[in-house]
């Protein structure tokens, strides 16, 4: 296939405008990700709600988000690439005001609804918006610095959560995208112009049934852990909603000319090999980021804010290896070589963890954190590079949009399956362990003898019981690291689908 023609360079000056710009502007979106995860336990007391209206906060938004970000290439050629971004940074931060105004569990969810409709532009938009900005042999460099705000983001996200809500309240963790939102506007407002637009025709049956699909897919992500996965109708309903929609939505779509999605783009190797490992690497990276905070704070008893600290190692990692990478290795050597590499140490680093013991320190938990964060780092610059190196600037904001929907399904896929993991394996060693746990049992004897119990006694059966109850959960979360570090090593043979950039395409500019 052939590359595209490179778009007019803009000026020197405005480069690096518009990266700082689009990077406070994906922060905006990814940074809400995780950081309300913390304040969940305390959004619960205020509003005096249970675990299961809890979830709708994270659900109303991850869905409305993933539903709302395939439709990013065409609300472009509707409203043009600057009214666009400008509506999205100004609803989101306005929405995410009055979520920090809400009292009322309804109240919110409605608005993190809204968040989640605007906040779905942001990151397709500012990745497109930095491919058109800059010539081949410089998009390492500005795709290193975007990567800051899209990868690092979320990994601090608890950290600078637990800080907010521990000193604050659980409402600083919304009002906190105003300031970013503000100065993103004033950033990028004085950089992009005014496109022409155009009227299209809309295919809304094509439209229903991917937002059918979509919903439904995330709705069962979200909600299969909590409501016992196909044992509930509603997970049932889901499901069938969401094959029948889009093998439907698929079929139909296919040679379409008006079809909501372009499938034109996924006849490119490298594209569609990309949102596959995209889609593996969500899954190891939220997987794994998703439940040590549970692992940290429920079992080792970690307080929230030192839970929360836990993560900077892993961000600080993750931020230098994105630097080193763009500035030197991607030009330096074959982008897809970093990507294993990248993959790899994700990998390991997630295993390291599935190593650990009810003994862990912090430095025994920082540490894979580092390897994991100097993977992502490897992994997401070049990935970025490999996956739109042959799709035009006419098509960068639809293949945006597509690239960030299955990064984030990875996402949800990923906390699902960990979820599921430590559910089902916890219920599995129970059972395994408390057999062997009788009152003529040796072990459990000597266990109890410095305390002056007897496993036949109630107080001795009780510390058998929670001693039982922690290894399980111990072995439950290795099980799911285990998993989470399996992931990234799944992705290793589509690296070899991807093709390698033209010679000197991503070459070190000379001066």
């Amino acid at each position: 296939m052939t590359t595209a023609a490179e778009p007019a360079a803009a000026p020197q000056g405005a480069h690096w405008t518009i990266v700082l710009a689009v990077v406070l502007t994906a922060v905006l979106e990814v940074l809400d990700s995780t950081i309300v995860n913390v304040a969940l336990p305390h959004m619960q007391a205020a509003f005096g709600i249970t675990n299961d209206q809890t979830v709708w906060i994270l659900t109303s938004y991850i869905v409305s988000s993933v539903v709302v970000m395939p439709l990013t290439g065409f609300f472009v050629r509707r409203v043009g690439r600057r009214r666009l971004i400008t509506a999205a940074i100004v609803g989101f931060a306005g929405f995410s005001a009055l979520c920090g105004l809400s009292w009322s569990v309804e109240i919110i969810v409605a608005c993190r609804i809204g968040q989640g409709i605007f906040g779905a532009f942001l990151i397709p938009l500012s990745q497109s918006i930095l491919f058109d900005s800059f010539p081949k042999n410089k998009r390492g460099q500005a795709m290193a610095l975007f990567g800051l705000g899209v990868v690092v983001a979320p990994v601090l996200g608890p950290t600078l959560g637990a800080i907010l809500t521990e000193y604050f309240s659980w409402r600083a963790v919304f009002y906190v995208n105003l300031p970013i939102a503000a100065f993103a506007l004033i950033m990028i407002s004085g950089e992009l112009k005014t496109e022409e637009t155009r009227s299209l025709s809309v295919d809304w049956i094509g439209l229903a049934l991917m937002v059918s699909a979509i919903g439904a897919l995330q709705l069962m992500l979200d909600l299969g852990e909590t409501w016992d996965w196909f044992a509930s109708h509603l997970i049932q309903i889901a499901a069938i909603c969401c094959v029948l929609c889009a093998a439907t939505f698929v079929i139909r779509g296919i040679g379409k000319a008006d079809n909501i999605i372009d499938f034109t783009l996924f006849r490119d190797r490298s594209f569609a090999g990309a949102n596959v490992a995209i889609m593996g690497f969500g899954v190891a990276m939220y997987g794994s980021i998703a439940i040590l905070p549970l692992f940290v704070q429920g079992l080792l008893g970690y307080p929230v804010l030192e839970s929360g600290y836990l993560f900077i190692p892993r961000g600080i990692a993750a931020g230098f290896s994105m630097v080193f990478t763009g500035a030197v290795l991607v030009n330096r050597f074959d982008p897809r070589m970093l990507l294993a590499c990248g993959l790899i140490l994700t990998g390991t680093g997630n295993v390291m963890l599935g190593f650990l013991d009810l003994a862990a320190g912090f430095r025994d938990l920082a540490w894979p954190g580092v390897v994991s964060g100097l993977g992502m780092g490897l992994f997401f610059v070049p990935m970025s590079t490999l996956a739109f190196q042959n799709i035009g600037p006419d098509r960068q904001d639809e293949a945006s949009g597509i690239y960030g929907v299955t990064r984030s399904i990875g996402g949800s896929v990923g906390i699902a399956i960990v979820g599921w993991q430590v559910s089902s394996r916890l219920q599995f060693h129970w059972s395994v362990l408390s057999a062997g746990v009788t009152p003529f049992n040796d072990a459990a004897r000597a266990f109890l003898a410095p305390l002056g119990l007897t496993p036949d006694s109630p107080a001795g059966a009780a510390q058998l019981a929670a001693q039982v109850q922690a290894q399980a959960t111990m072995l439950a979360f290795q099980d799911a690291f285990w998993l989470s570090g399996l992931a990234a090593f799944a992705m290793l043979p589509v690296v070899v689908i991807l093709q390698r950039p033209p010679k000197g395409a991503t070459a070190a500019p000379t001066a």
